[in-house]
């Protein structure tokens, strides 16, 4: 006869399959999103660019006010 904690073991061994399998499908199908959005960012020229070099200057702003503010100057 099977016991009672043979059928409990290979049920949860079961159930861990199936979220294993589970779990690696969604992985794959992430890491082929990913594919996607880096084959579409290769076509698209660089326009934030631009955007990015203003985000920059302003935190390079930003740093040279709290030196100041660290050093005791007022602006």
């Amino acid at each position: 006869m099977i016991s009672e904690y043979l059928v409990v073991s290979l049920a949860t061994l079961a159930a861990i399959g199936i979220v294993a399998a589970a779990m690696l499908k969604g992985w794959q199908g992430w890491l082929t999103l990913k594919l996607r959005e880096l084959d579409a960012h290769r076509g698209e020229p660089e326009s934030g660019s631009g955007m990015a070099r203003i985000e920059i200057a302003d935190l390079k702003e930003r740093i040279r006010k709290l030196e100041a503010i660290a050093a005791g100057v007022d602006l």
